[in-house]
């Protein structure tokens, strides 16, 4: 097979985000080929202006692929867009794939056309961020039209002063798993794991064994789909089972 063939992925993800790339390379290899831009680092910036540098970068970010012939690309960070409300988000994406002449999506307008395809209007949210974060992501999926039915926070462990600390990046598979099911979920809500950088796929491989009807929804899964419609179309190559188990679910 000529692997300079398959169709080009831009994936534009945060600089320590180290889950983007494989989960990605999981969900898609051998039928896409994907490519890396990392925002740039912003040390001495709290999360807030962090994320909020993500979205006035960002154009630049895309460009750093330079003439390189994409046929899409998908912005692996949930929070930044999370900012911006569900209008935002659609206008700035439509904003950048008529900049870029290809399209370009976010890990969360990706959700809601997962969401649509689905038939999903109701959520619990699974989320590694603090508190304030976890409120915004909520406040963005209702102002789409969904409702959210719970949430069910996954720190990463303990803070020195004994509460807890967040961290995407260093949440453990155990513990989503321990958590989502000492929650327990409404029979007709989808569950969304929300955030790029919290590892996912093998909580919901399991987890798609103990509720086979259940909706598993993640930012990175669903980008993945997102990305499957969009430019994979009928290249070859083995096809993820999550991937599977979503397409034979959408309309």
């Amino acid at each position: 097979m000529d692997l300079l063939s398959l169709p080009r992925l831009g994936l534009v993800v945060p600089p320590e985000n180290p889950t983007a790339e494989p989960e990605f390379g999981a969900l898609l290899g051998g039928r896409v080929n994907v490519y890396t831009a990392r925002f740039p680092t912003t040390p001495g910036l709290g999360l807030r202006d962090m994320l909020e540098s993500y979205n006035r970068v960002l154009p630049d970010t895309l460009g750093r692929f330079g003439g390189m012939r994409l046929d899409a690309a998908v912005v692996a960070c949930s929070a930044s867009h999370y900012l911006l409300g569900p209008d935002g988000d659609r206008a700035f994406c439509a904003e950048l794939s008529e900049r870029a002449g290809y399209p370009v999506t976010s890990s969360t307008q990706a959700i809601l056309a997962a969401c649509a395809a689905l038939g999903v209007r109701r959520l619990t949210l699974v989320s590694p961020y603090q508190p304030w974060l976890t409120d915004t992501s909520r406040a963005f999926w209702e102002r789409a039209g969904l409702t959210v039915d719970g949430i069910v926070s996954v720190p990463a462990g303990p803070a020195p002063d004994g509460g807890p600390h967040y961290d995407p990046y260093r949440v453990t598979t155990a513990s989503i798993l321990d958590r989502t099911a000492a929650a327990g979920h409404p029979d007709d809500t989808a569950v969304l794991f929300t955030g790029t950088g919290m590892g996912t796929l093998a909580a919901l491989d399991e987890l798609a064994r103990r509720e086979p009807g259940r909706v598993l929804l993640t930012s990175n899964l669903a980008s993945a789909w997102w990305a499957r419609r969009t430019v994979a179309g009928g290249a070859a190559g083995p096809e993820h089972p999550l991937l599977g188990r979503l397409e034979k679910a959408a309309v």
